[in-house]
């Protein structure tokens, strides 16, 4: 890679939006520097099929996916760094970028950091992400046709999710660590009418059962948060819906963000700070797709070049 240290665009973050933008900036002549962060290709790499995509009639595996955006950016001029951003300056210009000991600076910053989706921490749960366990029942509740699942989770987001894997699952229980839900009264009704869904209250998720290789998920142990005892059940998916985290602590007290740590965007991707601009999951905490995210990464990059045209006239 050719060593500079400005560029008039760079882009935090390698998923979906990251990519996308680094894509239209590089066909703007715009040379743009994407930071990969430590986890390059973002959620999408810890997805294994991804089927709802358009063009990939026949599906496409998550990370093969990110791999043919990061070849198609490349082809643009887009260069890439591997490695977690360790601070960010936007109240000088040009903006300081550091990525592990280089410093960076930029004319336009792009922020695709995504979110991270809160998980248990359990070893299993990661062995088996993707082989079962998933945190997104849009992205992967096709797979889980005539199949049991369970859902970790007490929120409107948990009772989202249940609802929607009853298309496609026979029996969803909805695993909860209180003896009443937090979700809104609308969203508990409908889980509650809901005849393939059921509750087991007052529990938590001890352990993930199953091999990657053996078929995944096979079932989970539960244990009760009151009594103290277990119980081994029966499953083919485990799905995490406990919430999303933003990835902006790098941010806090230099951008706008909503009270759970979204970044607020206006007219477009533009935050309070002009020439920084936000796509994909780090300022979107409804669709969290990847074609959404990509969409907005395209926005984000148009509005950046817009923006670098304005303070050149």
């Amino acid at each position: 890679m050719e060593k500079k240290s400005h560029y008039r665009v760079i882009i935090l973050g390698s998923g979906p939006a990251g990519l996308t933008a680094a894509i239209y900036a590089a066909r703007a002549n715009l040379e743009p520097l994407v930071v990969e962060g430590s986890q390059p290709g973002g959620q999408l790499t810890i997805t294994t099929d991804v089927e709802n995509y358009p063009g990939f009639p026949k599906g496409i595996l998550g990370p093969e996916l990110m791999e043919e955006f990061k070849k198609q950016a490349e082809r643009f001029g887009t260069k890439s760094v591997f490695g977690d951003v360790k601070s960010v300056k936007l109240k000088q210009r040009p903006f300081q970028v550091v990525v592990g000991k280089e410093s960076y600076t930029c004319d336009a910053l792009i922020i695709a950091s995504g979110a991270s989706a809160k998980l248990l921490g359990l070893e299993s749960e990661r062995k088996l992400m993707g082989y079962g366990v998933s945190a997104c029942a849009t992205c992967d509740g096709f797979f889980f046709k005539d199949k049991e699942v369970i859902v970790i989770g007490g929120g409107d987001t948990a009772m989202e999710e249940a609802l929607f894997l009853t298309k496609y699952a026979t029996k969803v229980t909805i695993v909860h660590r209180r003896n009443e839900l937090r979700a809104s009264k609308i969203m508990q009704d409908r889980a509650k009418k809901n005849p393939k869904i059921s509750f087991i209250w007052d529990s938590v998720v001890d352990e993930i059962y199953g091999e990657p290789k053996e078929g995944g998920v096979k079932g989970a142990r539960l244990k009760n948060v009151k009594t103290g005892a277990t119980q081994d059940f029966q499953c083919d998916g485990v799905f995490m819906a406990i919430g999303h985290e933003p990835n902006t602590k790098l941010f806090a007290g230099q951008l706008e963000m909503d009270e759970t740590g979204y970044l607020i965007t206006h007219q477009g991707t533009a935050t309070n700070v002009p020439g920084v601009f936000a796509c994909g999951d780090v300022q979107d905490h409804i669709y969290r797709q990847a074609v959404t995210a990509a969409g907005t990464g395209c926005m984000a990059a148009i509005d950046a070049e817009r923006f670098l045209e304005s303070q050149e006239a």
